[in-house]
């Protein structure tokens, strides 16, 4: 009876030898495929269960005529890029694609994450938020199905997938008003993928209110919301504040808590994203939420709609934001 070492992976060859059969015939019992008697069949699967043996589907994907692996790419700077994440693995699983993830990190960029991923002979890729220039994602859509999620893109050749992220401002504003605040700034997201369009939604809510516009430079980042919480704090401090997405939010949370002042006593904050950030007893931030069920949905399924050569109708994908209400607003005093 063979035994394997806790220091590696058991092998198809370590399940053919404790079944005693060969490694070929033990191949066609973990493939399903035919040529094993059905007491084969089950001397070998209680063998690979005895010993902890998992085929590799990977490798098994890549040596078939299609993978049926969507590539994903995605930032790990944004904590609501890992809800899309598990909402893409059960899209995928249910239409019997594997995933295939690459990140962009501070010190990996996105091509060299795409490129990663084209070698792994991804058959479509679902690209998070990217921020490559529209022209270079068109030019990759030429060698394969490409799907943008949370982000415009103005190109025939690219399928997006978004939430309407102006009206998503539009909620949060009305929501602030209604409870009586007129003085309320918006924390901005620079230039990364949907900042313009929560920025366009802010201002077209505020001037619909009769409100003055103030936005403050900001970011992805806790240090980013920690950096307009100073700025805020060193002059007249609004009554309301909107910020780009949830991580800054907590950064500006975390600022305006240490100088004193309270939320939502002084000061009321609403993020964006609904991430689990947000979602935390400790945080309990008011959040616009994007329905993370549709967009990863939509965004396999027109990936395969394209693989299968499915006409497509509208290549741009809209879904609606709500608003879920917590602790950080309120009237202001």
């Amino acid at each position: 009876m063979t035994s394997t070492s806790p220091d590696r992976r058991p092998t198809l060859a370590d399940v053919a030898a404790r079944a005693g059969v060969s490694t070929a015939l033990a191949s066609i019992v973990m493939r399903d495929a035919p040529g094993a008697s059905t007491a084969t069949r089950e001397r070998v699967r209680r063998a690979a269960d005895e010993i902890g043996y998992r085929p590799d589907a990977r490798a098994r994907l890549l040596r078939s005529s299609r993978s049926r692996l969507i590539g994903v790419v995605f930032g790990v700077q944004h904590a609501f890029h890992g809800d899309l994440l598990a909402g893409l693995y059960d899209a995928a699983e249910e239409a019997g694609y594997e995933l295939a993830l690459s990140a962009v990190t501070p010190g990996r960029g996105e091509q060299r994450a795409v490129e990663s991923l084209l070698r792994d002979r991804c058959e479509a890729l679902v690209l998070l938020g990217p921020s490559s220039p529209t022209a270079h994602l068109a030019d990759l859509a030429t060698r394969l199905p490409v799907v943008v999620v949370a982000r415009s893109v103005r190109s025939a050749a690219v399928d997006v997938v978004r939430t309407a992220d102006d009206e998503g401002m539009h909620l949060a504003l009305d929501h602030l008003v209604a409870l009586g605040h007129h003085d309320v700034v918006h924390v901005d997201g620079g230039r990364a993928p949907g900042a313009a369009e929560r920025r366009r939604g802010y201002r077209e809510a505020v001037r619909r209110h009769g409100l003055v516009p103030r936005v403050l430079p900001g970011g992805l980042t806790e240090d980013d919301g920690a950096a307009a919480a100073r700025t805020l704090l060193a002059g007249s401090l609004p009554s309301a504040v909107t910020v780009f997405n949830d991580r800054c939010a907590v950064g500006l949370l975390d600022v305006l808590r240490l100088a004193g002042r309270t939320v939502p006593g002084d000061v009321s904050v609403v993020g964006y994203d609904d991430s689990r950030i947000a979602r935390l007893s400790s945080v309990d931030l008011t959040s616009v939420a994007q329905d993370v069920g549709q967009l990863t949905e939509f965004a396999v399924r027109r990936a395969l709609d394209r693989l299968d050569g499915v006409p497509v109708e509208q290549r741009e994908l809209v879904v609606r934001p709500r608003l879920v209400v917590r602790s950080t607003t309120a009237p202001p005093r």
